[in-house]
Parts: structure tokens; sequence; C-alpha cells
């Protein structure tokens, strides 16, 4: 079994949505992530080079999330899910995007995927 390393509830504005006034205004995205990851080899060096460096991935992430122009939060996912798998060393991730307030009497509509 392996550890895990997470990132919860990174805010991030962007274009997403179907209707008009979507495309012409920012919302705020929540975003979760978790990445299986053997730590053992980072906690015995106490090096970051052992590391997931969770900072750079957040940064790319955040980047391509401001940079995009989705209608749909799924798109949006795959981008982010494609983005990590291809530019870090992660083999797997469960990743969750939600729209906070777009649903009268809902905190919050979104999606969870696993790649």
């Amino acid at each position: 079994m392996k550890d895990i390393i997470y990132i919860k509830d990174l805010r991030v504005k962007t274009i997403i949505g179907i209707f008009d006034w979507e495309r012409k205004t920012k919302q705020e995205v929540s975003i979760d992530m978790e990445f299986p990851f053997d730590c053992k080899k980072a906690a015995a060096s106490d090096s970051i080079d052992d590391a997931l460096d969770y900072k750079v991935i957040t940064k790319a992430v955040i980047k391509f999330v401001e940079e995009s122009s989705f209608q749909l939060q799924e798109t949006l996912a795959e981008g982010i899910a494609a983005l990590i798998k291809e530019n870090f060393d992660v083999e797997s991730l469960k990743l969750r995007i939600s729209k906070p307030g777009a649903l009268r009497g809902a905190k919050d509509v979104g999606l969870v995927i696993h790649r």
C-alpha cells in the first residue's frame, strides 16, 4: 500500500460553464487532488529531491486552470489529470472538481475522477 499526498480545496478562478454569462465572468472552482506516493525514501533522506513536490504541481495546475476556458467541469478535470500525469512522476491520481454555489440550495456541484 502506498501513502497519499493530497491537496484540498485549491481555489482558482476560471471561465467555466455553458451559459452566456459564464463565458464572460470568471468563476471559482475548488480542486482536491490525491496522489499515491511511497513517502519512505523522502522521509529517510529528508530531501525534496526524493519527494513529490506538490508546490510545483499546484503552480502548474493553477496556471492551467486560470488560462483555461472550458464549458464542462469534465473537460477541465481531464485536462488537469493529463497535465499531472504527463509532466510529473505521478502514476495515478484522484481528482475532485466543483463549482461552489453553482446550484441554488447546494453548497457545490462537481465530479470525482480516478486516473
